[in-house]
């Protein structure tokens, strides 16, 4: 499918003028050469890596273990307080999180971390509660997820059939990705009891979709269409559109390859890099957060036009959508990007 390199307008954020994480009302709007608005709303967080909200309140987890709560322009960094403890190394670390639809009243959420057992590296999905200010384990959902130095996966969205998914990666382990017994490279989807649905695809089993390589992005469309974004092993990194018991092709195909049985992408980056994490979905349009391509990049779900909206933001791993502009958080302290002194940040995007 054709690729169109930076089609349209691009978006040159201008932060030189941001807020202090201890007074973030010192927000100054500085206009994009495509003439919309971009505001940095928090500074130096913590290699944040999902953005979750309830009511005026955002939830924003760090990969370190901490989670910032964001409510009337203050800032808390709030413990979170597990059986096992987080494991931040490489890739790894406190990962996905979804509050629950009754948050506002049960502070009840769900939460991906990797774990060390016995020299492993591994993955968990588990229940937590914010009580007085720290995030403490209910239960845990699931455990044993293969996991390494890289390629945890780490997405976990409630969909709109109101089962969890949840995304694995393969764990450094390409052959893992191909293994229906594998818990590695897939995405899963179970109740939020952590039980198996009776209309999975594999009778008694969590895999929804297989062949996976590191997936970071769930997202559905207003039909609840599932859509995800996968990196690729060095280039050809994807957008697929999820069936039910589909096989995505790692280590087997990538990018325009064909092999019977096997699904190719809606969109994939050719020779080009854009390690692709969080997505959103409104309308049409499909959303990216890029992190090699710091970069927010727009899919036309009904063609094959992308475009770079808005970039210069620094390495990109998770978006969220609020009316007519997009919140972003950097990654520059992952070791891997190249940070100013006020990274990591949420950044809100105002859309023409």
């Amino acid at each position: 499918m054709a690729i169109l390199k930076k089609f349209g307008f691009i978006l040159s954020l201008l932060l030189a003028t941001g807020c202090n994480i201890n007074d973030p009302t010192q927000n100054d709007e500085s206009p994009t050469k495509g003439g919309a608005t971009t505001e940095v709303v928090i500074e130096n967080l913590n290699v944040p890596w999902e953005i979750t909200k309830s009511e005026g309140t955002f939830y924003l987890t760090e990969r370190s273990g901490t989670i910032v709560q964001f409510e009337n322009e203050k800032v808390e960094r709030q413990p979170v307080n597990l059986d096992v403890p987080i494991n931040d190394e490489g890739e790894g670390g406190l990962l996905g999180l979804q509050l629950s639809s009754s948050f506002s009243t049960s502070k009840k959420a769900i939460i991906y971390h990797t774990y060390k057992e016995d020299g492993r590296t591994l993955n968990r999905v588990v229940n937590v509660k914010l009580e007085d200010g720290e995030w403490k384990e209910t239960e845990e959902l699931l455990s044993n997820i293969p996991g390494s130095l890289y390629h945890n996966g780490g997405r976990v969205k409630m969909g709109p059939d109101g089962m969890l998914y949840i995304t694995t990666g393969d764990a450094g382990d390409p052959e893992l990705a191909q293994d229906i017994n594998s818990l590695a490279g897939k995405i899963l989807r179970m109740t939020d009891t952590g039980a198996i649905p009776n209309d999975n695809p594999m009778e008694g089993s969590l895999v929804y979709s297989y062949g996976h390589r590191n997936p970071q992005g769930l997202a559905w469309d207003e039909q609840g269409q599932l859509f995800s974004s996968e990196h690729g092993q060095s280039a050809h990194d994807e957008i697929n559109k999820i069936e039910a018991g589909k096989n995505y092709g790692w280590p087997v195909i990538e990018g325009d390859q064909n092999e019977e049985g096997m699904e190719t992408p809606l969109y994939h980056s050719g020779n080009e890099t854009w390690a692709p994490s969080g997505i959103l979905v409104d309308g049409n349009t499909l959303y990216m957060a890029g992190l090699r391509g710091e970069e927010i990049r727009a899919f036309d779900l009904n063609g094959d036009q992308t475009d770079v909206i808005a970039d210069r933001i620094g390495r990109i791993r998770s978006l969220y959508f609020e009316n007519d502009t997009i919140l972003a958080i950097t990654n520059n302290r992952d070791g891997r990007g190249n940070p100013i002194k006020e990274d990591d940040r949420m950044v809100r995007t105002k859309l023409d």
